[in-house]
């Protein structure tokens, strides 16, 4: 028998890879001859860095780059010399983490110092780069990170702009003629789990700057603003930006991976099966098992199981899910593909035995789970 064990993190409880380690050691226990592939996954969030490495078995590179308000700090992503490829959190160099409260002000925030690392990566010889754009303090439509690869932006009277949101209205030019050319040379995948368009109700501002310190004046300057900012992209690299899905992510970083990295924005979670060779690591498999805090009908919207559901069905491949809890009916769980599913809070006494005993827990319902395959 084959079984892949391939789950999501359970948040504030378990990490994908303790899950992995719990259920495999239940399964090595009690079905000794099983052929046991590890395939932990993640979805562009807290904790992507531990399953990337899993994967990529890099070193972390440390350098001194620009916060978001350009102050020196110390960053680190992580490189693999064998395969020359680079996984960047936006939010090492330029999140909402690095600042204070009071410090919080995505309209003079930049993405500068996330360029930085974009440059150390390709210098440490990286010709793939994976860049997750998750928890930004930023609203610049990603022009710091594009100054620090060489683009310049300049205003009326051909002034370098301070690249900040609050200035997006003043560039009038984009002058690409001393790019760093060393980023055309490299492979940039994008994790982007946002659809919001670049401007308007649903775009960056509206959405996403108040909880980066923006008052009401200021979403609406900078929405202005990444409308302005617009008109100059569609000018320049003949691509409208409202027709970009994930275009505002991260303050508008999604347009800008697109444009100035010629990057391709895709999901964490497929980013990651990606990575992990997830279909073909999986052939001839009799179970998946996965999990995730919680199975309800959000997961239909590109989490995680959803996406293991999207290739076992298709292979035929039977999926048990153990989650914390599952708030989806039997019928559907079965329309959705899933022939065996438990949750942890059956066996916990509440929900705060459920979240500090996990591990415990899922000892438990992985051996039901086996008793139930002999």
């Amino acid at each position: 028998m084959k079984i892949v064990i391939a789950p999501d993190k359970f948040k504030n409880s378990l990490t994908s890879l303790e899950f992995c380690d719990i259920v495999e050691k239940q399964i090595k226990l009690n079905l000794p001859a099983t052929n046991i592939v590890k395939l932990p996954l993640a979805d562009g969030g807290d904790g992507t860095i531990d399953i990337v490495n899993y994967y990529l078995h890099g070193i972390k590179k440390i350098t001194t780059v620009c916060n978001p308000l350009f102050a020196s700090t110390k960053a680190s992503y992580l490189y693999a010399e064998n395969s020359k490829t680079a996984f960047i959190e936006m939010a090492e160099a330029s999140g909402l983490k690095l600042l204070k409260p009071v410090e919080i002000d995505c309209k003079n925030a930049t993405s500068f110092g996330t360029g930085e690392l974009i440059l150390d990566a390709i210098n440490n010889g990286a010709k793939k780069i994976i860049l997750g754009i998750g928890g930004s303090a930023t609203n610049d439509c990603g022009i710091g990170m594009a100054t620090a690869l060489g683009y310049r932006f300049l205003d009326k009277k051909n002034k370098t702009v301070h690249p900040v949101g609050a200035n997006l209205s003043k560039i009038k030019t984009i002058d690409v003629s001393k790019v760093n050319t060393k980023i055309f040379d490299v492979e940039f995948q994008i994790a982007c789990d946002v659809t919001n368009p670049l401007y308007g109700e649903n775009g960056a501002a509206h959405v996403y700057a108040a909880q980066k310190g923006a008052n009401q004046n200021d979403i609406l300057l900078l929405d202005q603003g990444l409308k302005d900012f617009s008109k100059l992209i569609i000018k320049v690299f003949n691509i409208n930006p409202q027709n970009v899905a994930g275009a505002g992510a991260a303050g508008g970083m999604g347009i800008a991976s697109k444009i100035f990295l010629k990057g391709n924005l895709e999901s964490g979670n497929k980013l990651i099966k990606k990575l992990s060779n997830f279909d073909n690591q999986i052939l001839d498999a009799d179970w998946i098992i996965t999990g995730e805090g919680k199975l309800d009908y959000q997961t239909l919207s590109g989490k995680t199981i959803q996406g293991i559901l999207d290739v076992s069905v298709k292979k035929n491949i039977k999926v048990a899910a153990f989650c914390g809890a599952i708030d989806i009916t039997e019928k559907d769980l079965n329309t959705m593909g899933i022939s065996y599913a438990s949750q942890i809070i059956d066996e916990a006494k509440n929900l705060d035995d459920a979240i500090n005993n996990a591990d415990k827990h899922l000892n438990t319902i992985t051996k039901h789970f086996i008793k139930q395959i002999q």
